[in-house]
C-alpha cells in the first residue's frame, strides 16, 4: 500500500511540474531564451499568493488574480528590459543565462528578507486527506491538481493550434523571418510567450504552497526540474516535457519507496543523465544534426 500511496502522491506532484515544465519548454522553445529566472515567476506568485490569503485574509480569487498579475508583469519586464536589450546588443546566450540567473537570486533574497527564511504553508481545507482505502490517503488538492493541469494545457494547446497569434508563436523559434513577412512583430510575440509562459506556472505555484508549503529558495527545484523535463520530454515539445514533468514527479516520490528522503531529488540527475547518454533528443523530440 505504500508503494501505492507514493503513487498517488507522485502523480499529484508529477501534474504540478508539468504545468512548470511547460511554461519553460514554451519560452525557450519559441524565443531560444535561458530563462533561468522561471523558477523566480514561480516563487513570486506563490509568495504573494500566501501574503494576502493566508497573512491578510484576501479570497482565494482575488489572491489568484494578483499572483498571476505579478507573474506575468515579472517576466515580461525581464523579457523587455533585460533580455531584449541584451539581444539588440547581440548578447550570446550565456549573457542571457547570468542575467537571469542573477534576476533570480535578487528575487529569492528579496523574499527570504520580506518573508524570512523559514518554511510557510497555506492552510486550506483541499490538503485534508481522506482515506479511500484502507491505507490509502488522498487529499481533494490532488484531484484539484491534476483537473488544473488539465484545463490550462488544454488550453494552451487550443491556444496555440487554433488561433493566428498561437501559430505565430509556434514558428516564431523555426523562421522568424516568415512571422516578420506576415506583418507580426517578432518582439510583440517574444512578450506574449513570456505573458503565456508565467502564467502557466501560477496553478502550480498555488497549489505547491497548499500541499508542501514554501521557502524562498524553492525556484531553485522547479528550474532544475523545468530543465530535466524540457530535455527528457525533448526540446521544443510542449506535449514531451508535460510527460517528462509527470514522469520526475512520479520519480521522485517512488524513490522513497527504497531511498531516504534526501536522496529523492537526486533521481532527477539520474533521470536526466540516462536520457543524455542513451536519447539526447529526448523522447519525443527528433535527433538533430550540427
Amino acid at each position: 500500500m505504500l508503494f501505492l500511496q507514493l503513487l498517488v502522491n507522485g502523480i499529484q506532484v508529477g501534474a504540478l511540474y508539468a504545468l512548470t515544465s511547460v511554461g519553460f519548454s514554451l519560452i525557450y522553445g519559441s524565443t531560444r531564451i535561458f530563462h533561468f529566472a522561471h523558477g523566480a515567476t514561480f516563487t513570486i506568485a506563490a509568495y504573494i499568493f500566501y501574503s494576502l490569503n493566508s497573512v491578510h485574509g484576501v479570497g482565494w480569487v482575488p489572491a489568484a488574480v494578483c499572483a498571476s498579475l505579478a507573474a506575468v508583469v515579472f517576466g515580461v519586464t525581464l523579457e523587455r528590459w533585460v533580455y531584449a536589450p541584451i539581444q539588440q546588443r547581440h548578447g550570446s546566450l550565456f549573457t542571457i543565462f547570468v542575467a537571469s540567473f542573477g534576476a533570480g537570486i535578487v528575487v529569492q533574497n528579496i523574499i527570504g528578507m520580506v518573508f524570512g527564511r523559514s518554511f510557510v504553508s497555506v492552510p486550506n481545507v483541499l490538503s485534508n486527506s481522506i482515506e479511500v482505502v484502507s491505507g490509502l490517503f488522498v487529499s481533494p488538492l490532488a484531484g484539484v491538481s491534476i483537473v488544473c493541469t488539465l484545463v490550462f494545457l488544454l488550453g494552451l494547446q487550443f491556444f496555440l493550434m487554433r488561433t493566428h497569434v498561437g501559430i505565430a508563436l509556434r514558428a516564431l523559434s523555426e523562421n522568424p523571418d516568415l512571422v516578420r513577412a506576415y506583418g507580426m512583430s517578432t518582439r510583440w510575440l517574444s512578450t506574449v510567450v513570456f505573458a503565456l509562459g508565467s502564467l502557466m506556472v501560477v496553478p502550480a505555484a498555488l497549489l505547491t504552497g497548499m500541499a508542501s508549503g514554501l521557502n524562498p529558495a524553492v525556484g531553485h527545484h522547479v528550474m532544475l526540474v523545468s530543465l530535466a523535463s524540457t530535455i527528457v520530454g525533448g526540446v521544443g515539445s510542449l506535449r514531451g516535457a508535460a510527460l517528462a514533468g509527470l514522469l520526475l514527479g512520479v520519480a521522485e516520490n517512488l524513490a522513497l519507496f527504497a531511498f531516504d528522503t534526501q536522496w529523492s531529488e537526486a533521481v532527477t540527475f539520474v533521470v536526466l543523465f540516462l536520457f543524455i547518454v542513451f536519447r539526447p533528443s529526448g523522447f519525443a523530440g527528433r535527433a538533430v544534426a550540427t
